[in-house]
């Protein structure tokens, strides 16, 4: 059987299972969900076996330190995956929710109601955490999914999905409702993204390369993910005891994801006070600063950055900083160079950090806390099946709910239009 036959074919066949899938039980799913959870830890020793050959080969490459990160399960790391799965067997199921209803004045009783999509395909790269993730939150919403992980974690998804595709079936969840494709041919992308007949939706999680490539190329709707050149702004206004430990956090804590900032924005009012001080915690903790000339005076040594730093998102241990005239300067910084993922603003003035969070034009802005937040788990959601940077049909961290669309129900007793 040729790549294509075989990946249409589990197209069709979860398709099929969508169909069943969308009028389950919100019991059988979640009897789904925790029978997936037990299995994690169960098996956890057989997944980090697996997990270790695909990171062992990636170090034989060369791979960076953050893409070793995010490619690496240990047992917190699947005790965390069990977790979400866990929280999102406990989320409100939204499958037949009454959004709005009306009674026409003709009688006709119009219901607004919360539908999934059908069968959802995630292209995604070197984090197996996102197996576990998308298919249960594909799962609670009624969706069937269809996984094409990176070639980079073929063995710790493959495990992942033998695992839980088996938990989620002997509870009653359709045989075809989790498809995952092996093949690491690079066609296989391009075969996924002409499947309009069975695919309802296709989530591009990745770098900007992967995201933009499904984008322009794919006949199935898309949903942008993930590309995070994130921003913090320490305003003229700053407590600075506050912005030291958050800008830390959010470029520090782990570089290697999404919501990290790449780019530290500061009033010239308190550069030359708090640039030395912040300057020096990065430094020590490994960050290689690259500043504009103004940053450069203040911070010694730093190489300058150009302008293609602006626009890049690092995943490492990099920080762009630029010393800013004012707030509008680093809203229109923000908004010519971020994705619009995670951007956010130190400040004690209260009608800056309302003007920041109304003119900066991202998914997530935050006043006085770290971007690292913006995460479907922290958020309450349980997990999340990626950060969406778009605006159409849903923006932020998209669980359960933002895998839905709706449907009208229309009840009447003969009435015609006349």
């Amino acid at each position: 059987m040729s790549i294509e036959d075989e990946i249409t074919k589990k197209a069709r066949e979860a398709k099929k299972a969508s169909l069943r899938l969308a009028n389950l039980s919100t019991d059988v799913k979640n009897r789904a969900l925790i029978k997936m959870t037990n299995a994690l830890e169960k098996n956890s020793k057989r997944i980090i076996a697996e997990n270790k050959k695909d990171a062992e080969l990636a170090i034989k490459n060369s791979v960076s330190s953050a893409f070793i990160d995010r490619l690496t399960l240990d047992e917190d790391r699947i005790k965390k995956m069990a977790s979400c799965l866990k929280e999102v067997a406990r989320l409100k199921d939204p499958i037949n929710e009454i959004v709005d209803s009306w009674k026409r004045p003709n009688g006709l009783i119009i219901q607004k109601i919360r539908v999934p999509l059908g069968v959802i395909g995630i292209i995604y790269e070197s984090r197996p955490d996102v197996t576990s993730d998308a298919i249960g939150i594909c799962l609670k919403s009624g969706n069937s999914i269809i996984l094409k992980g990176g070639s980079e974690a073929i063995r710790s998804n493959k495990i992942l999905v033998e695992i839980l595709s088996k938990s989620a079936y002997s509870v009653g969840i359709p045989k075809g409702a989790i498809q995952f494709i092996e093949s690491t041919n690079r066609n296989a992308v391009k075969i996924m993204l002409r499947l309009r007949d069975y695919l309802d939706v296709i989530i591009p999680r990745g770098g900007g390369s992967l995201i933009k490539f499904v984008a322009e190329n794919s006949s199935v709707p898309v949903i942008e993910t993930g590309e995070g050149n994130c921003h913090m702004y320490v305003d003229k206004d700053a407590n600075l005891d506050i912005a030291y430990k958050v800008v830390f956090n959010a470029k520090c804590q782990r570089p290697g994801v999404c919501n990290a900032i790449e780019t530290l924005l500061v009033h010239k009012n308190i550069a030359s006070s708090f640039l030395p001080k912040m300057g020096k915690m990065l430094t020590e903790a490994g960050v290689e600063l690259r500043g504009c000339q103004r940053a450069r005076k203040i911070l010694k040594g730093v190489k300058i950055a150009t302008e293609n730093d602006w626009k890049t998102e690092y995943l490492a241990l990099i920080l762009a900083v630029r010393v800013v005239d004012s707030l509008d300067d680093a809203i229109a910084h923000i908004n010519k160079y971020g994705t619009m993922h995670s951007d956010a603003i130190i400040t004690e003035n209260k009608k800056s950090a309302i003007k920041f969070t109304h003119e900066v034009d991202s998914a997530a802005v935050y006043v006085n806390a770290s971007t690292r937040f913006t995460d479907g788990n922290q958020f309450g959601l349980g997990a999340e099946i990626g950060i969406s940077t778009q605006k159409l049909h849903t923006r932020g961290p998209m669980s359960v709910r933002e895998l839905t669309s709706m449907k009208y129900i229309i009840n009447g007793r003969g009435q015609i239009r006349t």
